[in-house]
């Protein structure tokens, strides 16, 4: 049975398509993916994000035993910092990809993907065990309720909430901050390729801040948004999916992902597999493609070039913001080379492609 998130009862008396999503029956759209999308990449977006997990681990020896299980250098994260990393196996796939809080050197707030938050929760217990007893791992996601509010007018509607001057908070950063009449962590941190923020409260504020943040942004635009948009937008700007872009049998590295892991640091888990992709070169490579003839692309549609098999479709859709059929896909390394011609193998029919460089999308701000 699904769980329901703090503000269900909301997105069903505003009409919400509800659907099961990580085991969460959460909101997968209130009018239509097109218009939700396009209004997020216009003028702001707020989602319900509360599925997401929330893990602290937590003790003396907190940062140096949680970097031997990631791809980051905790030692290189300043306080009030978040880094994007990978929980790694020992062939060095992906157990899941998280954002690290970092509230002191003792104390770090982990924000996992729904559907794998027991899985890293086991995870993080497991490896952990054998090695200190001084430190402590806490599943606290359902202690929070989390909202985003994304878009080119996000930060001027969230400033109308909160005395707290929103310009200080870079990209990637947090604060405690007042927002109405209470005090929340506050990040500038997204997942739809625009400038954003990212609401941690407890679960039963979840309400207020929603209903609030909506009755601010009236006058820009701002529209409640469901998780199908959530994933076009994230798309576009190529934004990884775990289960997609990611899994446990696909590497950071040929996800093309390697700025997230530091080679340099202590021994972690799949160092010295994804040590040597990097010196070696790997044999698949995600890439973007651009649909020349009409279609759809979707996961787990075969590529194929002169008539052999090259890889997959990892995501794929409509573009609402280009208006053309669009996917991110796991190929043979070499191939790869913009405008280079593929096919794309959808029902049968071979839909002629070209390979087009990552991401499809950059942001833009308004004032």
């Amino acid at each position: 049975m699904s769980m329901k998130p703090p503000l269900y009862e909301i997105h069903k008396s505003s009409g919400a398509k509800m659907v099961d999503f990580g085991g969460w029956e959460m909101p997968l759209q209130y009018t239509s993916i097109i218009d939700e999308h396009v209004n997020t990449r216009e003028k702001a977006g707020l989602f319900d994000v509360s599925h997401m997990g929330e893990i602290t681990v937590k003790g003396n020896s907190a940062e140096e035993i949680l970097n031997k299980l990631i791809t980051i250098d905790l030692n290189l994260l300043q306080t009030k910092k978040i880094a994007y990393t990978f929980l790694t196996n020992e062939k060095g796939g992906v157990v899941d990809d998280l954002l690290v809080y970092k509230i002191n050197d003792n104390e770090f707030f982990l924000i996992v993907n729904a559907s794998n938050t027991e899985k890293d929760y086991n995870w993080l217990i497991e490896k952990t065990s054998n090695i200190s007893d001084d430190i402590e791992i806490i599943n606290c996601s359902d202690e929070y309720g989390q909202i985003a509010i994304q878009g080119p007018y996000a930060q001027s509607i969230l400033q109308k909430l909160t005395p707290y001057n929103l310009e200080r908070l870079s990209f990637f950063t947090f604060e405690y901050i007042w927002v109405w009449d209470k005090e929340f962590i506050v990040s500038r941190t997204g997942y739809t390729g625009e400038d954003g923020f990212e609401i941690y409260c407890r679960s039963s504020d979840t309400a207020e801040i929603w209903n609030n943040i909506l009755s601010a942004g009236v006058d820009a635009g701002i529209k409640p948004i469901g998780l199908g948009a959530r994933d076009t937008l994230r798309f576009e700007s190529a934004l990884p999916l775990y289960g997609h872009e990611l899994s446990e049998n696909i590497t950071p590295i040929e996800a093309g992902l390697k700025m997230f892991v530091n080679i340099n640091k202590d021994d972690f888990l799949g160092k010295n597999i994804l040590e040597k992709q990097i010196s070696n070169g790997v044999q698949r490579k995600l890439t973007g493609i651009e649909l020349i003839d009409r279609g759809i692309p979707r996961d787990g549609y075969r590529v194929e070039k002169d008539g052999e098999d090259v890889g997959y479709i990892t995501s794929g859709t409509y573009s609402p913001t280009f208006k053309k059929g669009l996917a991110m896909a796991m190929l043979s390394t070499d191939i790869i080379q913009p405008d280079n011609e593929v096919d794309v193998v959808i029902r049968d029919n071979k839909i002629k492609a070209k390979i087009v460089n990552l991401p499809f999308y950059k942001k833009k701000r308004k004032e």
